[in-house]
């Protein structure tokens, strides 16, 4: 899947937040299945173990990174079909996403929200995010996975200059 990066920044009192969006012929309740059911997110992300509750911590296994680690990930925020909020800590720093569903006209629009401290590894942070958001997309319609050679480092200019634009 070749297409341009989409991720826009926006300026919040608490940092920055980046935001990809996708659009699906769906109901939100169908994407929704395929963001929190550990069998969906094995297909795109990775699966996932646990007590799932907002409050509660989960061990999400990173499928497609190197060496595929397992990441604790708290449930911060759970509002289906509408809202699904996590945050992880790991070596690189704390990552608090969200995802937020909207549904109109037969279709669902997924905003996914990474909500960034520091706007300094957003060349990296941003082709990945549009990787797994096009995996999301291929596992859902069965089109061919993307490889991520086709976004990072092509993608990572964009990123990089986002925060002089925003």
């Amino acid at each position: 899947m070749n297409h341009p990066p989409t991720g826009e920044l926006f300026r919040t009192g608490a940092g920055s937040d980046l935001v990809l969006t996708r659009s699906f012929r769906a109901s939100a309740e169908d994407v929704w299945a395929s963001i929190t059911e550990p069998e969906s997110t094995a297909r795109w992300f990775g699966p996932w173990e646990g007590d799932a509750a907002p409050g509660r911590t989960i061990k999400v296994r990173m499928a497609f990174e190197d060496e595929a680690p397992w990441l604790d990930m708290r449930i911060d925020a759970c509002d289906p079909p509408r809202r699904l909020a996590l945050s992880a800590t790991d070596e690189s720093g704390t990552w608090r996403v969200e995802m937020l569903l909207s549904e109109a006209a037969g279709a669902t629009r997924l905003r996914f929200v990474q909500h960034l401290d520091t706007e300094e590894q957003l060349g990296e942070i941003g082709p990945g995010w549009e990787y797994y958001l096009d995996m999301l997309v291929a596992a859902r319609d069965g089109s061919p996975m993307p490889d991520f050679a086709a976004y990072y480092p092509a993608m990572r200019p964009y990123y990089a200059e986002l925060p002089a634009q925003a």
